[in-house]
């Protein structure tokens, strides 16, 4: 590997944000290494498509095994690696999920990033690393819309309360230890990399199975849930760009929109030359296409969440201000690339990112 003029090390490297930062980093000559927990994913072979879809490979990426909520690897992987950046974008990250699985959310999201902060400390790096902390916009839950850094906090799901938690040790450690901590409190990003049990990739990729005939309808939970969706490759700059400041902050990035679960929905369809029309009311509601009257959408109460969180909507002009960082997608442009994307797999036959051996693990 050709090594760059500084190193950085992403916890999550394996996840959609880190296929994406990998490359950003790479293309700033840094040296890249990620930490790929050894249980992420049932076959071994699937732990870097996302990294391999993107064009990167073991020559260019070096991955440990390794795990967050093990504080001993995790200061071993720090000593070995001693980077000059932390990405820390492992987490548990389906929301729904935390509501089944709570104790572990707070040990990922939590413990995971106070383990990586407190190596830091131990090994007495606190001077020579920079850490940037993912926060989430599900961390200002019910708060009222526009939410900014001075919103205050009203989690909705253990997601967000594990989060929350992990922002304050960024806080804590940054002002007891004079460690340069960011916190991004990121809105909703999406890409054609988001995994398919997220609801916009779940409806890009149901749209391309209807269209090829492969699928019936669309089953939905909230079709009125309000997220301010923006494009992933967009916001890994504002991740990079926070940690190039002299002085460590926190910053909202967002797209300043906020759109429905169902307004993507039409502009899915909308892709394929479907146009959706809405009949009837809460789980009665269903989609229809308005040539045919077929029912191509649903909601089904399987998918409610216990708390929802019906509206997001983040102001990013302190990012804009202070980093110079803008969103550079539309709304429309990211639906659009992610049902092209999908409907590209099924054109080449089902087959996604590149399926191949597992990468050799460094360390």
């Amino acid at each position: 590997m050709t090594m760059g003029s500084k190193t950085a090390f992403i916890t999550g490297i394996t996840g959609q944000d880190g296929a994406y930062l990998a490359s950003f980093l790479l293309s700033k000559g840094y040296a890249v290494h990620g930490v790929v927990r050894w249980d992420s994913y049932a076959e071994p072979s699937e732990q870097a498509v996302r990294l391999r879809a993107l064009g990167l490979d073991e020559t260019r990426v070096s991955l440990h095994m390794g795990d967050v909520t093990d504080a001993h690897n995790i200061a071993a992987l720090i000593k070995e690696i001693q980077p000059d950046e932390i990405y820390n974008l492992a987490a548990l990250s389906q929301v729904g999920v935390s509501f089944e699985t709570p104790a572990s959310t707070l040990d990922i999201n939590a413990k995971g990033t106070l383990n990586i902060l407190d190596a830091v400390r131990v090994l007495g790096m606190e001077r020579a690393v920079r850490i940037y902390q993912a926060s989430s916009s599900e961390m200002v839950g019910r708060a009222p819309a526009p939410q900014n850094e001075e919103t205050p906090f009203a989690p909705c799901s253990p997601y967000g309360v594990a989060k929350l938690a992990g922002y304050w040790f960024a806080c804590n450690y940054r002002e007891a230890y004079g460690m340069h901590i960011s916190n991004g409190i990121l809105f909703n990003h999406e890409s054609p990399l988001r995994g398919e049990d997220f609801v916009t990739r779940k409806i890009t990729k149901a749209v391309a199975a209807i269209e090829a005939g492969l699928q019936g309808d669309l089953h939905l939970g909230n079709l009125g849930s309000m997220r301010d969706w923006g494009a992933s490759q967009d916001y890994i700059e504002g991740m990079w760009l926070m940690l190039q400041q002299e002085d460590a902050d926190d910053y909202v990035l967002a797209s300043g929109e906020a759109h429905s679960v169902r307004d993507f929905v039409e502009r899915a369809f909308a892709c394929i030359g479907v146009h959706i029309v809405w009949q009837g009311e809460g789980i009665d509601e269903v989609g229809r296409d308005a040539k045919t009257n077929e029912v191509l959408v649903r909601v089904d109460p399987a998918y409610f969440r216990p708390k929802d969180v019906h509206h997001l909507l983040g102001d990013a002009a302190k990012a804009r201000d202070v980093l110079g960082w803008r969103p550079r997608t539309d709304f429309d442009a990211l639906v659009a690339e992610m049902v092209a994307a999908d409907r590209e797999i099924l054109r080449r036959g089902g087959v996604g990112e590149e399926k191949a051996v597992p990468w050799s693990m460094a360390g």
